[in-house]
């Protein structure tokens, strides 16, 4: 199973493609899609957008996975971090893959074993977990460390998805 990790943020969106099999994870890709911070914030979700489409069309995951927003104290910042949130769960569902969501507790537990750890520890756990990861920077740390609380919790997923598709049909 490929799965794409997805850390959105609007001036950087992190990204981490890894292969789970089985128990064992592999590292397949990583890096970051930016936006030009002084455009038209239309023309800054397109450029996430496409960035996305492409990463996902060049590395064809099978399923996504996406970090849930937390809560800033600026409002206008919080509904920005939506927006490209936004964008980081279209492209993927448009493209037939089924997206997970995490909270970033979740995820810091999941890879760390302290839903409160710090970046720096996610970080070196995702490289440790993931041998030839970690030069793309945090934010595609974090896509990695998404991606892995998704292998590590895709059969739950999977069993609420289906529980929910068969709900709809009653």
């Amino acid at each position: 199973m490929r799965i794409i990790g997805i850390d959105p943020g609007l001036q950087r969106t992190g990204w981490g493609v890894i292969e789970a099999r089985d128990n064992r994870l592999s590292f397949i890709a990583e890096g970051t899609v930016t936006s030009t911070p002084k455009t038209a914030l239309a023309d800054r979700l397109l450029q996430l957008h496409d960035g996305l489409v492409e990463v996902i069309e060049t590395w064809a995951p099978e399923q996504a996975a996406v970090e849930e927003t937390f809560v800033n104290k600026n409002p206008a910042s919080t509904l920005k971090l939506g927006q490209a949130r936004g964008i980081a769960m279209l492209v993927p569902a448009r493209m037939g893959l089924v997206v997970g969501e995490y909270t970033p507790n979740l995820v810091k537990k999941t890879v760390v074993g302290a839903g409160h750890a710090a970046k720096e520890q996610v970080m070196m756990m995702v490289t440790r977990l993931l041998p030839g990861s970690g030069n793309a920077g945090p934010d595609a740390a974090d896509a990695l460390a998404v991606a892995i609380c998704h292998a590590h919790h895709r059969e739950t997923h999977n069993r609420i998805i289906a529980q929910t598709v068969r709900g709809t049909r009653r």
